[in-house]
């Protein structure tokens, strides 16, 4: 389930929100925004409890193993003296006033240490600690400080932007306390959660809720939060949700709030989904997640309807660029029905198992081709070696350029000139979008001017005829809709229009 824009805005501004700033400004940019953490482990299954008489002993036991943060960083200094409020806020004209009214004069230019503070938790007595990547991410300096109020300073071992999550080392005389993870999946809507960290720069304080929901999606591939009410705010990023246990089944991460302040809707990433990310962090100092080597999309019941499928599952794969898919015979049109022997409900499904299998692992992947099944032993890359790579398609510019009317759509087939005033990679074919009727089922589905459509009914379309033959095929077929793989800036996605009279 999406979260809305509001919550991704939050989590885009919180490394700036936990900078320490004065009094009268953090009144003011309260509302301005937030985001949290996320963290990792391994787990042990553990049965859901209610909530004690009091939460005491609790807090007791597995305080010591939650940690401040301070990082600090040089920074450039505003140009004109200000605090670090956005050109052309209205926050900009209010602190000159005040600056003016106190008598004081803006700050020289230059370089200045910046200091922000957030969360974590130690998970290993020889000092692995998990925090946030944005909480440290861009520091010189970083400092922990212990609920016995022990500081020590930290090194990162490793950090990954895709999951927020970085895991830093401390070096203790002594053994630290610690806790371990739980496993996120036994976890219900309306069991009873403790949320530690430092909201507010106030040090350490606990908060306590209940799961509100679970499987929330925010804005990543990998995510899977899990919903609290428990007060979370500004500081907590990287700090824990534990269970009644004790166990961190949950990194606090973002919250949902129109000011900036805790109202009850806060986002905690499930601990099973970040656990494989700090085993590798631990064992490589960075992450290397499977890949396969495919772009795809959901399977919706008009997709699913008219390629003649019974139930709208899988993933439908769009393009195969080169690549492990590509070497293992996978072909755009296929829909992946599951990997690894696991089945493949949405594409979300199988995006995260496929990170999650090991690079270098032969995978077998089922998938429905033309009405049949059929299973592909598929040799995984690595995507982080696969994400800088681009590679365009290419192909023969065609002859005989034509213009007509068909599903709403105005078309005209590709030249060199329209490929030219397009920025379209040179030799593309099939046919492109010159207008949309507004009132058409086209338009309804976000097909725009400029678009490209390459293949209809999972076949290509050169010309005008192509397409008009394949709304043919598909009605004399008796399907109420054809498939048409349609490519926007490069990125291919299927789009399923009715063909009825």
């Amino acid at each position: 389930m999406q979260v809305s824009s509001q919550a991704r805005r939050a989590r885009s501004a919180v490394p700036a929100m936990q900078r320490p700033v004065p009094r009268v400004f953090l009144a003011l940019t309260l509302g301005l925004g937030l985001a949290l953490g996320q963290a990792n482990g391994s787990f042990s299954q553990v049965a859901p409890q209610a909530a004690p008489e009091s939460f005491a002993d609790l807090a007791e036991r597995i305080s010591p193993s939650v940690v401040n943060i301070t990082t600090s960083a040089m920074v450039a200094a505003p140009t004109d003296g200000m605090p670090g409020v956005p050109p052309g806020s209205p926050f900009e004209d209010f602190f000159r006033d005040f600056m003016d009214r106190n008598g004081q004069t803006p700050q020289e230019n230059g370089p200045r240490r910046s200091e922000a503070l957030g969360s974590g938790f130690v998970i290993s007595a020889d000092g692995y600690i998990v925090t946030n990547n944005h909480v440290i991410d861009g520091a010189d300096q970083i400092e922990i400080e212990f609920f016995s109020g022990k500081r020590l300073e930290a090194k990162v071992v490793g950090k990954d932007p895709k999951t927020d999550l970085a895991l830093l080392k401390v070096e203790s005389d002594t053994p630290l306390p610690f806790v371990s993870f739980g496993d996120s999946d036994v976890m219900r809507v309306g069991d009873w959660v403790v949320a530690m960290g430092n909201p507010l720069g106030q040090g350490f304080s606990v908060s306590a809720g209940i799961v509100s929901a679970r499987k929330r999606e925010l804005s990543g591939a990998y995510d899977d939060y899990i919903q609290t009410d428990a007060a979370i705010n500004r500081g907590n990023s990287g700090g824990p949700l534990f269970n009644m246990d004790g166990q961190v089944i949950g990194v606090n991460t973002s919250i949902l709030s129109p000011n900036g302040g805790s109202i009850g809707i806060g986002f905690s990433m499930a601990s099973n989904v970040v656990s494989k990310v700090v085993d590798q962090l631990k064992q490589f100092g960075e992450t290397r997640r499977g890949w396969l080597g495919v772009r795809i999309q959901d399977v919706t019941p008009d997709v699913a309807e008219a390629m003649g499928l019974t139930d709208a599952k899988g993933a439908l794969i769009t393009d195969v660029p080169d690549g492990p898919a590509k070497d293992s015979g996978l072909m755009a049109g296929d829909v992946i029905l599951s990997f690894d022997g696991v089945a493949v409900g949405n594409v979300r499904d199988l995006t995260r198992n496929v990170a999650d299998a090991p690079v270098g692992k032969a995978v077998p992947v089922l998938v429905m081709r033309d009405g049949k099944n059929e299973t592909l032993q598929v040799t995984l890359g690595r995507r982080e070696e696969a994400e800088a790579v681009s590679t365009p398609a290419v192909a023969e510019a065609p002859k005989d350029p034509a213009t007509g009317e068909i599903l709403g759509l105005t078309l005209s087939v590709l030249n060199e000139e329209i490929i030219g005033t397009l920025g379209l990679p040179v030799g593309s074919q099939g046919l492109i979008v010159m207008q949309v009727d507004p009132a058409s089922e086209a338009y309804a589905k976000g097909l725009r001017d400029g678009d490209l459509i390459t293949e209809a009914g999972q076949r290509q379309v050169l010309t005008l005829k192509d397409l008009e033959d394949r709304v043919t095929e598909a009605r004399d077929g008796g399907r109420k809709s054809l498939l048409l793989l349609v490519r926007r800036g490069g990125d291919p996605r299927f789009v399923a229009l009715s063909v009825e009279p």
